[in-house]
């Protein structure tokens, strides 16, 4: 362990950020990373409990004990090794991950927790400095192809899994650039596309082949939330790739929007959350883009209270917005869990982002009940948000009598989480779906993530549904393990 006496001796230390009247200048990251010597005291803190309850609360199965106190030693090429055998990609889970394993931290029942995601940000980041993440190509190949469709991290984890077991992988993705939600979802100023970028050179050192520009399956569906980014060239048909490759795995993004059908939806002004972000990304990364979708001297209002909607309020301020206003359906969350009736569970509580620091209005137990339009010059356009307080008694969701007002609006955002994924790719395929729209498939050892259609997967938001990125990457390797099993009989992959 750690040192035996750290979680007495030493305080929880926070990562720094870059004061906001600076980093809302630009889209760069402004995440300060630990200092080694702030590492090694973070380390110290582990207690390496008998039951190490973070590492069950990581979906990765982080061996976080072994790494904290391989960095408290000063032994960070060992740490990564750790690291490195249970997570693809701790470069963008040590960003942008919620670390549900902080909340099952044994400290944080009466304590701060260790700072988990702290030390695993400055592991990953001084590995790529000192050059210990290299590609690692199978000593032998299979001459088994398998074809992945969709490059966010769960078909990120199940390629490079896969390709280190021997196959001949090959990526499809119908946008310009790889990443999925990664590249075109979370903002620069979370996750510098620089990370995958690196990623990807590692994979294409392990004979991972990239085809951007390639949508599988027909285009998007269009109604209700179909307004999905897609940047593809040439399309390739379900039947093709079925007859080219030995195994599909279906890792497309959770990207149909929730849609919020009230009168005046139909105006100017009002946008998916995943309309303005992969516009500002792809800006950010030198592209033109038509009718952007700008903040700049306009009221915003955000309705969503999750993290895409958090990414609508950073991206706001830095277009200049007169001001933001985020909506949220539930009623406002107590500032502290009550730690010994939650804990190792992940606990509701008011959680401020660093963009709500940069300048946000929260409203809680609101819903949205009309868009206006304006008249004259604004006519067709939305220019006031009419909404109601909501009550909540015993899980149950009422209007309060009288409590209707107007909010001025010049931008709507939705950001409201995502339904599932696009249809027609899974429709493609003949995948049955489960009854929230996502492919059926089970995580069992045994013909876990196989679909009703013989060597066609599914793995990621395609089949659980809208997660976190670490969830992502576990599936993406779990499904690989599974590949592998029904290409070759068995797989020494880890599960």
């Amino acid at each position: 362990m750690g040192k035996i006496t750290g979680f007495l001796e030493f305080d929880r230390i926070e990562e720094g950020h870059t004061p906001v009247a600076e980093r809302v200048t630009n889209y760069k990251e402004f995440v300060i990373g630990l200092t080694e010597d702030q590492a090694r005291q973070q380390g110290a803190r582990c207690m390496d409990c008998g039951t190490p309850f973070c590492s069950s609360g990581c979906p990765v199965n982080n061996i976080i004990p072994d790494f904290n106190d391989l960095v408290y030693r000063n032994d960070w090429k060992n740490a990564f090794t750790v690291l490195d055998s249970t997570n693809n990609f701790p470069e963008f889970t040590g960003r942008i991950c919620p670390a549900p394993c902080e909340a099952a931290c044994v400290l944080n029942i009466n304590s701060d927790p260790v700072g988990i995601k702290s030390i695993e940000h400055a592991i990953i980041d001084r590995a790529w400095a000192e050059g210990w993440v290299v590609p690692r190509p199978a000593a032998r190949k299979t001459g088994k192809a398998v074809a992945v469709v969709g490059s966010g991290p769960s078909g990120l984890a199940a390629a490079q899994q896969l390709a280190r077991a021997g196959h001949a992988v090959t990526v499809f993705e119908k946008n310009d650039r790889i990443g999925g939600l990664l590249r075109y979802g979370i903002p620069d100023f979370k996750l510098d596309k620089s990370h995958i970028d690196k990623r990807v050179a590692q994979m294409q050192g392990e004979g991972v082949v990239f085809r951007t520009g390639v949508l599988v399956g027909g285009l998007p569906g269009e109604g209700p939330g179909a307004k999905v980014t897609n940047l593809s060239r040439e399309t390739v048909s379900a039947a093709q790739l079925m007859q080219e490759f030995d195994a599909v795995v279906l890792a497309g993004g959770a990207e149909h929007s929730r849609d919020l059908p009230v009168p005046g939806r139909e105006l100017d002004g009002i946008h998916f959350a995943m309309e303005m972000l992969p516009q500002q990304n792809r800006a950010n990364a030198g592209d033109k883009v038509q009718e952007a979708i700008s903040a700049k001297g306009k009221h915003v209002i955000v309705i969503g209270g999750g993290d895409t909607g958090s990414d609508c309020v950073g991206t706001s301020n830095r277009h200049g917005a007169l001001s933001v206003t985020q909506f949220e359906v539930m009623p406002m969350p107590p500032e502290h869990e009550n730690g010994p009736l939650t804990w190792p569970y992940w606990p509701i509580k008011l959680r401020t982002s660093s963009s709500h620091d940069e300048g946000c209005t929260r409203e809680f137990a609101i819903a949205t009940k009309e868009f206006i339009a304006g008249t004259g010059k604004d006519k067709g356009r939305v220019v006031a948000v009419k909404t109601v307080r909501l009550d909540w008694t015993d899980g149950k969701m009422t209007e309060v009598p009288g409590s209707e007002q107007v909010l001025k609006a010049d931008l709507v955002l939705l950001a409201m989480g995502f339904v599932n994924p696009v249809a027609s790719l899974l429709q493609s395929f003949g995948v049955a779906l489960d009854a929230r729209g996502n492919a059926k498939a089970t995580t069992e050892e045994e013909g876990g993530y196989a679909t009703n259609v013989k060597g066609v997967f599914a793995a990621g938001d395609a089949r659980r549904g809208q997660s976190l990125v670490v969830w992502a990457i576990r599936e993406g390797r779990q499904a690989a393990r599974a590949i592998d099993q029904y290409l070759m009989g068995s797989s020494d992959l880890p599960r």
